[in-house]
């Protein structure tokens, strides 16, 4: 993987693609030029501008192309994160300002991009429903309408979760908010280029992209609009985006986020990576059989995600003794304790199991002589690390 991981990117292997992706390099080289030649403003009104507003509109349209939307229900942001917190404080604020109670449906393994602006608003006197999952990371439609109130404004059920790949009945959610009159929006940073995404198909009325988990730089993301949907905006300024999110356009990653739209629409078909992911999966469990768990729905899961759980071990004690190879773990530690996973805790994974858990997440660039090194380095130095 030479020029994307690591030091010494010979001997690394770059197995968290759901953490981040590296640049495209047909990305690089489409927003090239707005680093180094188009560095007006797009706002005004003399010749260094003077191309720079329509190519955020081509962006736009390859972004709302990829999506299946009118690119008018596009707007830029700075990332997942500001797209999720746009979609679940534009929603209440919109809301409040018209009298309506303000009640919001989630899920227990959001992101905390949800999860902590779902916290914030219940200090602003919203009520917030975490609605549970099952053992394989998934929510029951039919508990999501149960948690359904009168005062009901805004569900959010991200498409997929980051760490087990489970992926969620994000249409079935979409028909009974569309029934009882809700808006329904999804977090589809880790989706979007793995799996399709269409807005129309998916029924959702608002969705986020997150650019760095698309091949695309950090620090731009985009978040869709369905038309005629009231939302307050989040940032506050001058009239950029039609006034719904004020800054001055970060022209060159608008143009990569434009550029990634169009390669994720290629390879969000590619069976690639499904299939390195189930050598990858047969191997540890052909390896070392009863001494594995694997977390997340085994059939409707993004096809790049492994969540493996070596039993009765701490997975970041294990990948401690595995530097050359860059993957993670969702347990936190805090002062020489490790916490197990919040989500596999609501998946409800005993400790002995999940705090032995580590995520590998391949992408475009993942190799089968990688899948291969890995699984012969954990053959050789796993044993020894279970004997200590």
């Amino acid at each position: 993987m030479a020029g994307i991981s690591g030091t010494d990117a010979l001997n690394s292997i770059y197995l968290d693609y759901n953490a981040s992706t590296p640049v495209a390099p047909e990305v690089l080289q489409e927003m090239w030029p707005y680093l180094q030649r188009h560095y007006g403003n797009p706002s005004s009104s003399h010749w260094a501008a003077a191309t720079l507003k329509e190519t955020i509109e081509t962006a736009r349209s390859k972004i709302a192309a990829a999506l299946g939307a009118n690119a008018g229900e596009i707007i830029f942001t700075s990332g997942g994160t500001e797209a999720n917190n746009h979609a679940l404080k534009g929603v209440f604020f919109a809301a409040r300002q018209r009298g309506r109670g303000c009640h919001i449906i989630t899920t227990t393994i959001e992101h905390p991009a949800i999860l902590n602006p779902c916290a914030f608003l219940q200090t602003l006197g919203a009520e917030v429903t975490y609605v549970p999952v099952d053992r394989l990371g998934r929510v029951a439609p039919e508990d999501i309408e149960r948690a359904i109130r009168s005062d009901t404004i805004l569900i959010s059920v991200m498409h997929a979760n980051s760490e087990v790949g489970t992926i969620q009945p994000i249409e079935d959610i979409a028909k009974i908010a569309e029934r009882r009159g809700i808006l329904f929006h999804t977090d589809a940073a880790q989706t979007f280029g793995k799996i399709p995404v269409r807005v129309d198909s998916l029924g959702v009325d608002l969705l986020s992209v997150a650019g760095h988990k698309l091949y695309a730089p950090k620090g731009i993301g985009a978040l869709y609009v369905r038309e005629g949907v009231e939302l307050a905006p989040l940032v506050h300024g001058a009239g950029h985006e039609d006034g719904r999110r004020a800054g001055t356009e970060n022209v060159p990653y608008i143009v990569a986020l434009g550029k990634a739209a169009e390669l994720a629409a290629e390879h969000a078909h590619s069976p690639a990576m499904r299939v390195l992911r189930e050598a990858l999966r047969e191997g540890f469990s052909s390896a070392f059989g009863d001494r594995v768990r694997f977390h997340g729905d085994p059939k409707l899961s993004l096809p790049n995600t492994l969540n493996v759980s070596f039993v009765g071990m701490n997975g970041q004690d294990i990948l401690r003794q595995f530097p050359e190879i860059a993957a993670s773990t969702g347990s936190a530690c805090h002062s020489g304790s490790t916490s197990l996973s919040p989500v596999l805790r609501a998946m409800g994974v005993s400790e002995y199991e999940g705090l032995g858990a580590i995520r590998f997440s391949l992408g475009r660039f993942t190799t089968r002589e990688e899948i291969e090194t890995v699984l012969a380095l954990f053959q050789e130095r796993l044993p020894a690390i279970i004997r200590m």
